[in-house]
């Protein structure tokens, strides 16, 4: 009852995870404008990895996707690859988990296969886990370094200190802050992590014991000792055709014991 108990929670915060990791994937706030000391608000803007869009304060929003791979960054691309590479692996993983449940039956398929399964998909789902952890984390590092050089600091004439005091940003610059995608890229990736790391402890359970003894039906060979009975007299086992007989009729010397 444990190991199965181990396994549906495994398997119901893996399919969380990767539910979590495919809308972070779709989701466009990844990251949002900071509206603090912001002059201008008509304009509200927020990008994800796939477009960018623009919020007026009369409601409406216009997003326009990236029509180019080669302009972007590095690390943007290496966010979307590993998210992407995520993904995949959490629903390999998510297929390979519903096949290895005790509770569900299919042949006469034996535990040690299900338990090679179940390690199988908790592998998976940790791996999955950390690509998702990993490509969200690159993405929140970027906008960290875009908002420390557009942050402006009157005292200090700009944060990094330009030459003549004018730093890198000015106060009309926009600057942009974590989204809401990436809280829950974190959060599905960390739920992957999680269940894996369940369904491979499930998967102990589900090994059969090294010396376990055989339950198999056992073989008991025939006692020569028994004695048939046939005709209304007693004989051994063994055939009379094997004793020898005279030409006479009488017994031989070479009849067998």
């Amino acid at each position: 009852m444990a190991v199965t108990m181990c396994q549906v929670m495994g398997f119901v915060l893996g399919m969380l995870g990767v539910a979590g990791i495919i809308a972070a994937t779709a989701m466009d706030p990844w990251s949002t404008q900071d509206l603090y000391d912001t002059t201008v608000t008509a304009i509200y803007t927020y990008s994800g990895l796939w477009r960018s869009c623009v919020r007026q304060s009369s409601g409406f929003t216009e997003c326009r996707p990236y029509f180019t791979i080669l302009g972007l960054p590095g690390l943007f691309q290496a966010t979307r690859a590993l998210m992407i590479v995520g993904i995949v692996m959490g629903v390999i993983g998510a297929f390979i988990a519903i096949f290895a449940l005790k509770c569900i039956r299919m042949g006469n398929m034996e535990n040690n296969v299900k338990a090679t399964m179940t390690l199988s998909s908790g592998v998976l789902f940790i791996l999955s886990g950390i690509c998702a952890i990993a490509g969200v984390s690159i993405f929140a590092n970027l906008i960290v370094v875009n908002f420390n050089f557009t942050t402006y600091s009157p005292e200090l004439g700009g944060m990094f200190g330009g030459v003549g005091g004018g730093g890198f940003g000015s106060p009309i610059t926009p600057r942009y802050t974590f989204g809401s995608a990436l809280f829950v890229g974190w959060c599905g990736g960390a739920l992957l992590v999680i269940g894996g790391i369940i369904m491979s402890l499930a998967c102990r359970g589900m090994m059969p014991e090294q010396n376990e003894p055989y339950k198999g039906p056992g073989y008991r060979a025939p006692s020569h000792s028994a004695v048939y009975k046939s005709e209304g007299r007693p004989r051994t086992n063994y055939n009379d055709s094997y004793r020898g007989h005279s030409t006479t009729g009488g017994q031989s010397k070479f009849d067998y014991v």
